[in-house]
Order: structure tokens, then C-alpha cells, then sequence
């Protein structure tokens, strides 16, 4: 490893010490159950999840990206410097809907930004048990503010001494502070590596089974490391050692007493250090409740299993793992939808999430697969179960009771499937054969909250596809557009192949039931084929079983379309279901509707973008550029990136930008942008001041708008060039020799966010024959993937263009930007636009020539 790659994951670990030391602090001020710190990415349009604490990631991807021009309270605490109070989730519903919609359980919040006196960093945020009155809240608030601005200066201090205090990957899970644990379950430990020091409290050897007080302990890691694993110490010992490099493990790791119980250790940094080596503070864990209770759980007839805040099983008595269909070992200490992949289901996590962010206690029903791992007492009446899971301080109690048998409790007897038997839907699961379930009534609210993001009329239909169909068991979707008093197939999935060609452009004339239920607006059920058949004699059928819902999308009074829903099986549709489909089109028809609209948006919109884009670069006999522009494949296909190359003196300007957002606005401030520049780089200033005058514009123009630029001035003859670089990604060098580095050029904040924010000045020297790469995070960001992956992968495109074993014409500067950019214009999707601008100095001899 590299000296600089040593200093970078320095750096990383630096900073992921303080941001998790940070949200505990938050949440022990705040008085929460969890919490995270949102922080700036590489996208200057972008807040990424850099820390969640008690709560499992998996079941929160949704919330690891926050788009700063999205209506979330967390993007606007950052958009406006100002901290946001959510007391209860009606004071959420009210002034964040969309918020209420994808988390509607009852929790109150708190957003607070994260700055310094030159940047903006994030927002740390804290969820926290529901507040009758708000002014119960504030001093809270009071107490997680002053946490806030303690992290903005130590970000600050790190920001100073080179780090980037910048997000790009997923976000840590780490469990909340261990005070909020039941003390009886936990015994505490510290250990400073720099003195060796190991200080603990009395619980913890009663825990280990130690036999010995804290004061007869030899204070030493390797002896406690001894007495947590007798049998490989090692692991635990280099365990300590990576936490106190700012690494601590994702879990609790399994250990076990002298007397062979099991416990589960728990490793995270504490301390004030900003650098490595931190102070490691543990916990060791009792994951049953105790050893009375424990032998009476085991008795229990009903399933019983324990999950802590990050969704680690802790405990699981015989019954439980009988009806879980795995064994006890093979259960205990892993993640639920490791150890029990059947539950891993939209719907069980949206219960899940509710009793992880809610007090009261959630019931509903689990199907397991007919297919799946049994126990050999495992009856067939099992197939169903009942889960009800119980929210508690520092975990979750779960009980399974299988269907049909009901508990000796005083709670509501379960419900048993409709009609008493549930039918086979082909997937591995059961589904009800009528009657709406707790997921059909739920979904939809996931499936507005979806609508409000999809802009293309093809976006609507996957969102339909996604959201709408497994919520009511539905096979097969087609969605027909309204234009010229005729009806075109817009969408099609589960149909045979040209099954829906000759319904293609019917006439509004035609008797059919996609036509009349638009000409109507009138919702049409068929509980099974022939029922359709009857009503439509003669109507061509693609099953014999099944039933069908043919649904009118209006908007506002307009017809829009009708949208057509398949299922495999005879079913019936009750009154809630009618009901919740009826509603649904009408979101559906304004989607659509909002789609069109879009679609006139966006031709203007790209006209607008192809007039501002250069279409001509400044040139110089010494200098050849090459530049190339991609739009994105998701929403209007348009953005903000630009590049240009602009004459500033005797020197040529290399500029390249990325404006946040997508759209008109994108574009329009693109422009003036890039007129901006254009008009600083023809005055000749120096890189510094481009980036400050062009900063404060911004902040003039528009307040809500960042940008992120890199601006190069190069002198043709020497090859000196001067380079300031404003949030942006960092340009990539191939030298003669085709050695191609990634540079390390300090920079300031992205334009727009702070009026007095400075902008270093960095000197290079373009030798003949290197090759400088500018770009914008559209060419080496995709979902999913580390950005440094995709910076790694263009670098070293880069550095084999030009060499022997390239392409046939890359060796050119444009065969070059065709190489770089090859992969994106294959592409089907592309998240983002794409700027990429290339420079090279020729050499005397080839000026000549």
C-alpha cells in the first residue's frame, strides 16, 4: 500500500470514529432510540447515510441517499443551515408528507445541519419516542445542537489537515449507546491501547463467569481476550486492534464464558482522538433474559425469539426454531434475513419497521415455503404463522404461534386466513385467496410515495409493475394512453407474446372492456375468465382461469387511459379492494398525465441544453482538447454538466462543472454558469478568484442551488498550469510514460453553499504528451458501487489508451474520450449525465510537422 492510500484509509477511519462517537452523543442528548449523521458525497446533489445507529441498514436502504431537492426534513436542515423539530408523526404527516408516507409509524425526530465556519457538512439527526407538546422537545434539541456544533469543528479540524470530509459509500451500522441497554444484561470494559490499560466494571466479570472482582483482574487485552475465547484469542485480539484503528466489527462478535455460556461482544471507538490509535470501548452482552427466565423460555409452547436493534437473533427457544425451520446454532448471533431468508419480504420489513420505530407491539401473518428447510415434527397446519413482535429498550421480543391455534394470552385471538385455507400463488409463498391483507392496504401508500418520483410514462408503468402487482397478487399489467380518441399500448407484462397486439389503437367505439370502463369511468371486475367471457361474447381470452380488473385512469375529470390487471387464478375483489384499485388509478392517471407534461418539458428542455453547451472550444497550436457530453437515461435526460475551453490571456481555461438537479432550471443555471466563467477566464483572473466570484453569483442567482466545478489554467508553451477545484471530482493525469495517477488537488466547498468560501490554488505541469482528465461523477458513479471502484476502472482506461495493446484508434485524443465514455454510451440507464473534457500538449516536433 501506497504512502497516500495509508494516509487516505487514516483518514476514512478518522472520520468514521468521530461521526459514530457523534451520534451517540446525539442520542444519548437527544433522548433517542436511534440515530444517524446524513453527509456531504461527491455529488454535490447528493447527502449520503454515513452512520446508522440502532437500527439494521438493510431494512433502511431506502434513506442511505437524500437527494438535497427532495422535500425531506433532513435535506432541508442542509439546504437551509436551519434544524428541523418533528414532535410526533402527525407534525411529520403535516409539513413531510412524503416522509410519512415511506415510515408512517409513530416517532418524532430531530434534524440539526452539521457546519463550520467555511462548510456545510451534513445534518445529524436522531429519532426519538413521540412528544405530546414540541416545547418538551426543545431542550433536547438544545443539548443535540451543541452535540452538532462540537462535530462541525472537529470535521473541521480533520477538513484542515487534509482529510475529505466527504461520503460516498454505504453507510456503518453500529448499535446505540450501551447505556440505553437493561444494565443487568451488560457488563462494560476500556481499553487504551496507547497506556494497555483494560478498565471494567463489576458486571462484566459476573457476566464472563470470571469468578474474580474488577480489582483481582490482571489488567492486560491478551488476559481479557483469554477469558472471552479460550479457544482462539487471537481473532478477539485482532479485533481490538482494528477497532482501535477505527475499524471495529459490523457485529457483535459470538463468545462464550469459562462456563460455556454464550455472550456476544460488542467493540466500538471512543474517546476524543481524532487520529487512530482510539480508545476502544466494549460491551459484553447477555443475549438471553437470564438464566431463570431462560429455562422458562424454553418451556414456552409458543415460538419465542429475540432480535437487538441491529436485527441480530440473541435468543431463540426450542419451539421458535422448530417453526423457523433452522437449528438453534445455526440461528443465534446472525442477522433474521440471513438465518431466516423466507421472511426477507417487503411486507414482513414494513412490520419490522414499525416495531423498531413505534412502542407498541405489531402482529401479522407469515407464510412459510411449502419448498423450504422443515423440522421433522413440523405439521403441515404450520405453513401459517402468527408473528407478533414486541418494541423494548434495547431489542425485540418475537413470538410465532403457528395458525388456527390460539395463544393463552389476553390479547386478540389471531386472524386466521380468509376462508380458512390459503392458496399456492406459484411463488414458494402463500397468499389469501380473497380479502385484503395488511399488505395490500399498505403497499399503496408505498406505491403513491413512488408515483411522486417517477416523471416518464414508462417510469409510472415499472412503479405499477414494482408496487401494485405483488401487493394484490397480480400477474400481468398493461396500461393503455388516450390520444386521438384512440387507445396505444403503453405497457405489457405477464401476456402471452402478441396476445394485446390487435387491441393496440382501438377506437373509444369499440366493445371492449378496456374501452368502457374509460368511456364509464367505471371500475370492471371479473372474478374468473368465463364471467368475462359472458359479459363480452366473442372477446378473445390469453387463459382459461384467472380473473381480471379493468381500472379507468382519469385525471382531473381528463380521461388519460385504462390500465388492465391479470391474475393467474379465479379470486374474488371485496369492497376494500375495489375501493383501494379505484383510488390507486386516480394516483396512477395524474402520473401519467404529469407525464406528459414532463415529456413537453423535456424537448424544450434539451433545446435549451444543446444551445448552451459549447460548440466550438478555443484552440491553440500547442493544445488539443477533446470533450464529449452523455445526458442521463432517468428523468428528463438533461442536466447540468458542462465543460468548455475558454481563452484567459496568453493561457487557455479548462473548466468543467456539474449544476444539481436535472431539468430547465439545471440547464438555465448551467448557462449562466458557464457565461460566468467564460467572461472571469477572458478577464484572465486567477483560478482562486473564477471560483469565488463564480461562488457568490451563484449565491446571488439562486440560494438553493450548489454546483460543483474544477477550473485549470494552462499555459500552452510551459505546460504550467494552475488548477482550483470547488467540490468537484479530482482530474486524472496520464503521464508520457502512461503512468495515469489519480491527483490529489485540495478544494474548496461546492459553489453556492458558503459566501467567504476559499478556493486553493494547486500547480501542475502538463508535460508533451500527458494526457489531463477532467470529468463529472456521472462517468465513474453508479448505484450500488464505491465511486473509487469507478475512478480506478477510468484510470486505467486511461492509462492502456495510447499503449500498444489499445483499441485500433484510441491512441488519438478523441479516440481516447471515445474509449473513456464507451461504456456509458452502451449503457440502457445512465443515473447521470456525463461531461468529460481531455487536454494534451503536442510537442515542437509535431508542431512542425
Amino acid at each position: 500500500m501506497t504512502g497516500s492510500a495509508e494516509r487516505a484509509d487514516q483518514a476514512l477511519d478518522s472520520l468514521a470514529a468521530v461521526l459514530s462517537g457523534s451520534v451517540a452523543d446525539a442520542i444519548r442528548a437527544a433522548r433517542g432510540f436511534a440515530g444517524g449523521v446524513y453527509l456531504r458525497s461527491s455529488s454535490p446533489e447528493l447527502l449520503r447515510l454515513a452512520v446508522l445507529a440502532g437500527l439494521p441498514g438493510q431494512l433502511f436502504r431506502t434513506w442511505w441517499r437524500m437527494p438535497l431537492d427532495r422535500p425531506f426534513p433532513a435535506a432541508d436542515s442542509h439546504r437551509t443551515g436551519t434544524e428541523v423539530l418533528l414532535a410526533d408523526a402527525t407534525e411529520t404527516m403535516r409539513r413531510y408528507p412524503q416522509l410519512a408516507a415511506g415510515l408512517p409509524f409513530q416517532f418524532g425526530s430531530l434534524y440539526v445541519p452539521v457546519v463550520s465556519a467555511s462548510s456545510s457538512f451534513g445534518v445529524l439527526t436522531v429519532l426519538r419516542p413521540s412528544a405530546s407538546d414540541a416545547t418538551d422537545v426543545l431542550p433536547d434539541r438544545d443539548r443535540m445542537t451543541a452535540v452538532a456544533e462540537n462535530l462541525g469543528t472537529a470535521l473541521s479540524v480533520l477538513e484542515k489537515d487534509g482529510a475529505e470530509v466527504v461520503w460516498d459509500g454505504e453507510p456503518m451500522c453500529v448499535r446505540p449507546p450501551v447505556e440505553g441497554l437493561p444494565r443487568r444484561y451488560v457488563g462494560r470494559f476500556t481499553w487504551d491501547p496507547v497506556t494497555g490499560e483494560v478498565t471494567g466494571d463489576d458486571a462484566l466479570w459476573a457476566l464472563l463467569g470470571a469468578g474474580a472482582g474488577a480489582g483481582a483482574f490482571p489488567w492486560t487485552p491478551q488476559a481479557l481476550t483469554h477469558t472471552l475465547a479460550l479457544d482462539d484469542p487471537h481473532v478477539l485480539l485482532a479485533a481490538l486492534h482494528e477497532t482501535a484503528a477505527g475499524r471495529p466489527p459490523a457485529h457483535p462478535l459470538p463468545v462464550h464464558t469459562v462456563n460455556g455460556g454464550l455472550r456476544l461482544l460488542e467493540l466500538w471507538t471512543s474517546g476524543n482522538a481524532l487520529v487512530p490509535p482510539y480508545a476502544v470501548g466494549g460491551a459484553v452482552v447477555d443475549p438471553g433474559p437470564g438464566s431463570a427466565a431462560d429455562g422458562a423460555a424454553d418451556l414456552l409452547p409458543e415460538g419465542v425469539f429475540a432480535l437487538d436493534r441491529l436485527g441480530l437473533i440473541t435468543y431463540v427457544n426450542p419451539r421458535a426454531a422448530e417453526l423457523l425451520g433452522r437449528p438453534r446454532p445455526e440461528l443465534l448471533g446472525r442477522p433474521l434475513w440471513q438465518a431466516v431468508p423466507w421472511l426477507n419480504q417487503p411486507s414482513y420489513e414494513d412490520h419490522l419497521r414499525g416495531a423498531l420505530l413505534s412502542p407498541e407491539p405489531v402482529h401479522f401473518q407469515v407464510a412459510r415455503p411449502s419448498g423450504g428447510r422443515r423440522t421433522p415434527t413440523a405439521a403441515h397446519g404450520d405453513a401459517w404463522l402468527t408473528m407478533s413482535v414486541y418494541p423494548g429498550p434495547g431489542s425485540l421480543t418475537c413470538k410465532l404461534i403457528p395458525m388456527g391455534r390460539v395463544a393463552d394470552t389476553t390479547e386478540a385471538p389471531e386472524a386466521a386466513p380468509p376462508h380458512g385455507r390459503p392458496v399456492a400463488d406459484g411463488s414458494g409463498l402463500a397468499e389469501p385467496a380473497t380479502g385484503i391483507t395488511m399488505t395490500a392496504l399498505y403497499r399503496p401508500v408505498i406505491l403513491a410515495m413512488a408515483l411522486t418520483e417517477a416523471v416518464t410514462a414508462r417510469q409510472v408503468s415499472e412503479t405499477v409493475m414494482r408496487e401494485l402487482l405483488p401487493a394484490f397478487g397480480g400477474r400481468r399489467l398493461a396500461i393503455y394512453l388516450l390520444q386521438d380518441r384512440r387507445l396505444y399500448l403503453a405497457w405489457e407484462t405477464g401476456f402471452p407474446q402478441g396476445f394485446l397486439a390487435p387491441f393496440d389503437g382501438v377506437g373509444l367505439d369499440a366493445k371492449l372492456p378496456g374501452v368502457e370502463t374509460l368511456t364509464t369511468g367505471r371500475p370492471l371486475f371479473f372474478e374468473s375468465m368465463p364471467q368475462l367471457a359472458a359479459a363480452y361474447p366473442g372477446i378473445p381470452l390469453d387463459a382459461k382461469v384467472g380473473a381480471r380488473a379493468f381500472l379507468p385512469l382519469i385525471a382531473s375529470g381528463r380521461p388519460v387511459g385504462s390500465c388492465i390487471l391479470g391474475f393467474d387464478g379465479p379470486r374474488g375483489f371485496s369492497t376494500e379492494e375495489r375501493s383501494v384499485l379505484t383510488a390507486l388509478t386516480g394516483l396512477i392517471a395524474q402520473a401519467l398525465e404529469k407525464a406528459r407534461r414532463y415529456d413537453s418539458e423535456a424537448a424544450l428542455a434539451r433545446g435549451l441544453q444543446e444551445a448552451l453547451l459549447p460548440h466550438r472550444l478555443s484552440s491553440h497550436p500547442q493544445v488539443e482538447t477533446a470533450g464529449r457530453y452523455l445526458s442521463g437515461t432517468k428523468g428528463m435526460d438533461v442536466g447540468g454538466d458542462w465543460y468548455d475551453v475558454v481563452e484567459a490571456g496568453d493561457a487557455l481555461a479548462l473548466v468543467i462543472g456539474d449544476v444539481q438537479g436535472h431539468g430547465v432550471q439545471a440547464a438555465a443555471t448551467m448557462g449562466q454558469l458557464r457565461s460566468a466563467v467564460r467572461a472571469f477566464a477572458l478577464s484572465d483572473h486567477p483560478p482562486d478568484e473564477v471560483m469565488s466570484h463564480t461562488n457568490r453569483l451563484l449565491i446571488d442567482l439562486d440560494p438553493g442551488q450548489f454546483a460543483s466545478c474544477c477550473y485549470v489554467r494552462l499555459d500552452p508553451v510551459t505546460g504550467v498550469a494552475r488548477a482550483a477545484r470547488a467540490g468537484h471530482p479530482q482530474p486524472l493525469l496520464r503521464h508520457p510514460d502512461g503512468r495515469t495517477e489519480l491527483l490529489d488537488l485540495p478544494g474548496g466547498v461546492v459553489l453556492g453553499v458558503a459566501p467567504r468560501a476559499r478556493y486553493p490554488v494547486t500547480d501542475l505541469l502538463l508535460e508533451p504528451g500527458a494526457v489531463l482528465a477532467l470529468y463529472t461523477d456521472g462517468l465513474v458513479e453508479r448505484p450500488g458501487a464505491d465511486i473509487d471502484d469507478g475512478i480506478e476502472k477510468i484510470r486505467a482506461a486511461l492509462s492502456r489508451a495510447g499503449t500498444p495493446h489499445a483499441r485500433p484508434g484510441a491512441s488519438s485524443l478523441s479516440g481516447t474520450a471515445d474509449l473513456l465514455t464507451e461504456e456509458a454510451r452502451q449503457a440502457t440507464e445512465r443515473p447521470d449525465d456525463i461531461a468529460l473534457l481531455l487536454t494534451t500538449r503536442r510537442s515542437t516536433r509535431e508542431i512542425r510537422h
